[in-house]
C-alpha cells in the first residue's frame, strides 16, 4: 500500500509541475512506474477523481486566481492553463464554479476552488514522535484592525477536529477570497469571538476592515482590532513531516514567557495558525500586549 501512495503522490507532483502542458496518462504512467492501465486505477482509487478531472479542476481553480489577481484576458488565462480553446473553457469554468469567467473577472466572488491534498500526507499518522527540537524563529508583528470571514466547527480545538467536523473543502473557498495577507487562517478564538454551540477553532481570511463583499453561505465576519504579535516560525521541514514540524512548534511557545521583552499573552486576540508549508517552516502567530 505505502509504494501504491508514493506511485499516486508523484503523479500529483508531476500535475503540479506541468499544468500548463500536455499532461497524458502515458507520463503519469512513467513517473508512477506501473502501467497505464494500473495508474489511472491507482489514481482514481486515492484522489476519487480520473487523473483527466483531477487535471481540470485544478486548472480551473489556478486559472480563477490569475484572473483575480492579474490583469489578463480570459484568452491568456485558458491557453496559459492548459485548455485548447476559450470556448471550452468559459463552459468548464461556469460548470465548476456556477458562474461566468468574464463575470468573474468584473466582480470576483467566492469560490470553492479545488485543492489538491497530496495523498500521502493523508495517509501519515497522527501520533507521529518528536525527535530533535529544532530552531524557533521569533518576531514581533503588528496587525492592523480588520475583520475576518470564518467558518465555524462545532467543538474543533484543532485541525484534524475540525476537518472531521466541517470537511477540508472549505480551505479551497477561503483561497479563493482575497486576503491582506495573501492567504487564508486557521484561529483559535477567545471566548468573546465563540458563538454558542460552535469551535473554538475555526478557518478563515483576513480582509480589510471596510470590506462589505460577499459573505458566503454558512460562514460568518467577525471585527479583530489592530494588535500587536509575537510569530513563531520553525526550520524548514519535509511536507511528510508537517506533523512533527507542528507539535515541535507547539511546544517552544508553552515554553516561551513574553515577559523577557516586557509583554504579556493578549487573551483578548486570537491566535493565529498558517498553513504548513515546508519550504518556509511551520508558523503561528501569538497575540501579546
Amino acid at each position: 500500500m505505502e509504494e501504491q501512495i508514493k506511485a499516486v503522490q508523484r503523479m500529483q507532483d508531476y500535475i503540479a509541475d506541468h499544468l500548463s502542458e500536455d499532461i497524458t496518462l502515458a507520463a503519469l504512467a512513467n513517473v508512477s512506474y506501473f502501467s497505464p492501465w494500473y495508474s489511472y486505477r491507482l489514481f482514481l482509487q486515492h484522489t476519487n477523481l480520473t487523473p483527466a478531472n483531477y487535471i481540470r479542476r485544478l486548472r480551473l481553480s489556478r486559472s480563477a486566481i490569475k484572473l483575480r489577481d492579474e490583469s489578463c484576458k480570459i484568452i491568456d488565462a485558458a491557453l496559459e492553463l492548459g485548455f485548447g480553446s476559450v470556448d471550452g473553457y468559459q463552459r468548464a469554468f461556469f460548470r465548476e464554479f456556477g458562474c461566468n469567467p468574464g463575470d468573474y473577472v468584473k466582480r470576483p466572488i467566492p469560490l470553492y476552488l479545488f485543492t489538491p491534498y497530496g495523498v500521502k500526507y493523508q495517509a501519515l499518522r497522527r501520533e507521529k514522535q518528536m525527535e530533535t527540537v529544532k530552531t524557533i524563529f521569533i518576531q514581533e508583528v503588528d496587525k492592523p484592525k480588520r475583520k475576518v470571514l470564518i467558518k465555524r466547527g462545532i467543538k474543533a480545538t484543532d485541525y484534524f477536529a475540525y476537518c472531521d467536523e466541517v470537511g477540508c473543502d472549505v480551505w479551497g473557498l477561503l483561497q479563493s477570497i482575497k486576503s491582506i495577507n495573501g492567504e487564508p487562517v486557521c484561529l483559535w478564538l477567545p471566548k468573546f469571538y465563540i458563538a454558542p454551540g460552535t469551535s473554538e477553532y475555526v478557518q478563515g481570511v483576513e480582509v480589510p476592515a471596510d470590506y462589505d463583499g460577499v459573505i458566503p453561505d454558512g460562514m460568518d465576519i467577525i471585527e479583530l482590532p489592530a494588535a500587536r504579535y509575537l510569530m513563531f516560525q520553525g526550520e524548514p521541514f519535509a511536507e511528510e513531516d508537517y506533523c512533527q514540524a507542528i507539535e515541535e512548534l507547539q511546544e517552544a511557545t508553552k515554553k516561551y514567557d513574553p515577559s523577557v521583552i516586557c509583554a504579556q499573552w493578549d487573551l483578548a486576540n486570537p491566535r493565529i495558525q498558517l498553513e504548513p508549508v515546508g519550504q518556509r517552516g511551520y508558523v503561528e502567530l501569538l497575540p501579546i500586549k
